[in-house]
């Protein structure tokens, strides 16, 4: 049986890859805080977008939104990981962005003015509409400049 091992995260594409991380993790440790902060009154406003399939609840897919953001941290944060943990990383901080933007939209197409889109919880009101795909699509831009900024391969000379 092979062990795994943690390993360094390797040295970033370009030096300023780093302060690209370093405010995506801000913002999705902000983004989780507040969601978990008043969670009870997160699955309501998953539950407003009326999503199209009756068998995902709005509990699952907050809980599931709330664990992709913290699984993201640790790629941004460069910790110790055994490179399956630092791909898993990577993606779940692209999937993070893209969940808020697929949600926007979803919002967006089906006329759903929702007064609080979600992102930073209950406690700070984003209204779904063109501001949550505008911001969520800039969230999507940072996860793609930290995910080719810092990735795990290593460079061919």
């Amino acid at each position: 049986m092979k062990n795994v091992v943690a390993l360094p995260a390797p040295k970033p594409r370009y030096k300023y890859a780093k302060y690209f991380a370093m405010t995506y993790a801000l913002i999705i440790t902000v983004m989780v805080a507040l969601q978990l902060f008043a969670f009870e009154d997160f699955i309501p406003i998953i539950n407003d977008y009326v999503l199209p399939s009756s068998l995902i609840t709005p509990a699952f897919v907050a809980a599931v939104i709330v664990a992709v953001e913290v699984f993201a941290l640790p790629f941004l944060l460069r910790m110790p990981l055994s490179p399956l943990m630092r791909w898993f990383s990577l993606v779940c901080g692209v999937a993070v962005a893209g969940a808020w933007v697929k949600l926007s939209l979803w919002a967006l197409w089906n006329n759903n003015l929702l007064e609080n889109s979600g992102m930073l919880g209950s406690k700070i009101a984003i209204p779904a509409g063109w501001l949550a795909v505008v911001l969520s699509l800039g969230l999507l831009l940072l996860a793609c400049i930290c995910a080719w900024g810092m990735w795990p391969l290593a460079r061919k000379k």
